[in-house]
């Protein structure tokens, strides 16, 4: 698809859309007096307004992710940027989105809050993309497509040339939601981006590079599309403090830590096979594993009792019965087995 059919799906009133222009985006130059913007003018460190288009950030994370800094968007986590897809190109009660299920939440209640339909597809019961129906359950109104990558709660990660496929055929914007990608042995399908116009990939912050209470999500477009975002978001959508923080501890090295999480996400799996009463432990991709046992939710109680807190995903389409929990420490996930080995002692 050529930028110019991406272009096309965008809402007519976001496509002639003057944004807001900050002091900060009308004057770039060097420091001087700065009247302009109303500000207090006694120095703390955070009486000036931060830069609205976090241009440092963007080059630091454009070093890391191996993405130009002018195809990055930074949110106040992911979810930000979820809710602006469907502010930039879905018409409320006229256009509709099509997601996988089970898959993350956020998806539907982005889409119920912007009052958009959402068409969900029902995984294989190995949780694999049903490409057909997925294709077979759009229309003309089917604006975007949502598919988690590694998917969550199932854990597993889609192959590249089924994400290529889906990108080859559907006339939409495919949004990949990679938050768990740096678990995978698999590359990022940003690398898609030059040849994909309509690709939109969505990664974070949070969890590998442990920035959870910073809240920053990314995302990952074409350069006309993330001029769009920058149009469509709020102007000062990114604090200073965190922008500051993140610049700091983005020049860890987490590979060391990712690669004990994966390790430890291995011989958790290993062990929680071998406990009675596990029925199966699904193959992941992430930092999580999803885990079908029996009584599930008499499990879930048992372990908020040893003062371990796990995710109850019973209820959920698809994860009947099932426990999705986050790898920890060595220490956390030792405790984990042994308090479960001892459940019926």
């Amino acid at each position: 698809m050529k930028i110019e059919d991406v272009l096309r799906l965008v809402r007519k009133n976001i496509s002639g859309l003057a944004p807001y222009s900050t002091a900060r985006d009308e004057y770039k130059g060097a420091l001087g007096v700065f009247l302009d913007a109303n500000e207090n003018p006694f120095e703390n460190g955070y009486n000036r307004y931060p830069d609205p288009r976090q241009q440092k950030l963007k080059e630091i994370i454009s070093n890391i992710k191996s993405v130009p800094a002018e195809q990055i968007f930074v949110g106040n986590g992911s979810d930000e940027a979820i809710d602006l897809c469907y502010r930039i190109f879905c018409e409320p009660r006229v256009d509709n989105v099509v997601t996988i299920s089970p898959t993350y939440g956020m998806y539907r209640v982005a889409a119920d809050i912007n009052d958009v339909e959402v068409r969900e597809v029902a995984l294989n019961s190995d949780f694999s993309l049903p490409i057909e129906q997925l294709l077979a359950t759009c229309d003309e109104h089917t604006k975007l497509m949502f598919v988690c990558s590694p998917n969550n709660p199932s854990g597993n990660i889609y192959p590249i040339e089924q994400i290529k496929q889906l990108l080859d055929s559907f006339s939409g914007i495919l949004v990949v939601d990679e938050a768990y990608i740096d678990f995978a042995n698999q590359n990022s399908v940003a690398t898609l981006l030059s040849e994909y116009k309509n690709l939109i990939v969505l990664q974070t912050l949070s969890k590998a590079y442990g920035l959870a209470a910073l809240r920053l999500g990314l995302a990952f477009a074409d350069e006309s599309v993330m001029q769009l975002f920058a149009k469509v978001k709020y102007p000062y959508n990114i604090n200073l403090a965190g922008m500051e923080q993140a610049a700091v501890l983005l020049k860890r090295d987490v590979r060391a830590e990712i690669e004990k999480l994966k390790n430890e996400r291995e011989r958790l799996s290993a062990e929680l096979v071998n406990i009675p009463g596990v029925l199966h432990v699904y193959p992941s991709d992430a930092n999580f594993i999803l885990v079908k046992i029996e009584n599930a939710r008499d499990v879930y109680d048992f372990l908020i009792a040893q003062q371990i807190i796990v995710r109850d995903r019973s209820h959920v389409p698809g994860c009947e019965d099932c426990l999705r929990i986050t790898v920890g420490t060595p220490a956390e996930n030792e405790r984990l087995i042994a308090v479960m080995k001892n459940r019926d002692k």
